[in-house]
């Protein structure tokens, strides 16, 4: 038995530089006096982000670039399940205040339960952030894997079974006025995996465009987001979509061109283990309660990275018949399917976001 999977400080977490997006960033395009800066951190949800910008002065940047990562760090502990901080009410003092009446909590909690809400209603359900009890039981499984690969196992169905009777959404009751979050269920547990990183990048890319930023790409995990373009004249960045099945992290699928928006991919090829020659992603369908198989990979783009997040989760979850449906229903979204295999799906208007040149045909 083979089981694979990457930990960091205690918790699994994607391999460092093992993204799905790459950046593939031209150096041209910019004014004479405009410099490129590229600035990278760990830390903030246990992965690398990458920043690159134009602009005159290098303290401009830099100062863009720490106040990235300040704000990153704070949504990083609210959002966290797995760890207490002093002086922090987060979503691990949610979940153990499970059952026990309502919890004054930080805005940015409530705003994002409010707009996982909106995702699973989206959705259909297959993003929903109160499915935290059957994804401890597969988290449990991949550390063991990771552990102890001789003792590789699945979590026990009537376990799975059990856990399911927890996940009603529902049961978060959210009183914006008062500033409060109550988990009717004492056995409900919010993870938050799905739509976490999207709305963070959503609220802290708002907050810089509010100081003037406007030539900016931010790769944060699987997610990448656009503020402006590379110039003045608002020149497309250029984002590489790695290829998972070359085991090149050099080669890319195709090259996207970002401006004011944002590409988001989830994929079975970061965070998995196998047993038996099977591989189980991370990815849970919440209505089969196993990891999703209908494609390698799915790629989002939006202007909304939190859209942009959870739509790409959802439609791993879908067949992509399902998936490309929702797409086309939704205005101003794209996707990008890689089947097993090999093959190849797109939504109707994806390719007016490849480089010219770029194949979207193997």
């Amino acid at each position: 038995m083979e089981a694979r999977a990457v930990k960091q400080g205690g918790r699994l977490a994607p391999r460092l530089f093992s993204c799905c997006l790459a950046l593939s960033l031209a150096l041209g395009g910019c004014g004479a006096r405009e410099q490129r800066f590229q600035a990278q951190f760990l830390g903030p949800f246990d992965t690398v982000t990458t920043v690159v910008g134009y602009t005159k002065q290098k303290e401009r940047f830099q100062e863009q670039v720490q106040f990235l990562h300040d704000e990153l760090e704070q949504y990083h502990r609210l959002y966290d399940i797995y760890h207490d901080y002093e002086g922090v009410v987060n979503l691990k003092t949610l979940n153990d205040h499970a059952g026990q009446g309502p919890l004054s909590v930080d805005r940015r909690i409530i705003g994002l339960l409010r707009c996982a809400k909106e995702m699973e209603a989206l959705t259909s359900g297959k993003v929903n952030v109160a499915l935290g009890s059957v994804l401890s039981l597969w988290h449990g499984c991949r550390e063991q894997a990771l552990s102890d690969p001789l003792s590789a196992r699945l979590p026990d169905d009537r376990a799975l079974r059990g856990a399911a009777g927890h996940c009603d959404l529902s049961k978060v009751m959210i009183d914006e006025a008062a500033g409060t979050v109550a988990i009717l269920d004492p056995g409900l547990r919010l993870d938050v995996g799905a739509i976490a990183k999207g709305y963070a990048l959503r609220e802290v890319c708002a907050q810089l465009e509010e100081q003037g930023a406007d030539q900016l790409l931010i790769s944060l995990g699987g997610n990448v987001c656009a503020i402006g373009g590379m110039d003045r004249a608002r020149t497309p960045f250029s984002v590489g979509l790695l290829d998972p099945q070359s085991g090149d992290e050099q080669r890319y699928l195709l090259t996207l061109g970002l401006q004011d928006c944002t590409v988001a991919t989830s994929g079975d090829y970061q965070r998995y283990f196998t047993l038996d020659g099977v591989r189980y992603c991370h990815i849970i369908d919440p209505q089969t309660l196993y990891p999703a198989r209908h494609c390698q990979s799915v790629s989002v783009l939006a202007r909304d990275p939190a859209l942009c997040d959870a739509l790409s989760t959802a439609l791993f979850c879908l067949s992509p018949e399902e998936g490309l449906a929702l797409i086309e229903s939704l205005p101003g979204v794209e996707a990008f399917w890689l089947l097993p295999g090999g093959g190849r799906r797109q939504s109707s208007g994806f390719s007016a976001a490849v480089l010219e040149g770029e194949s979207l045909l193997p």
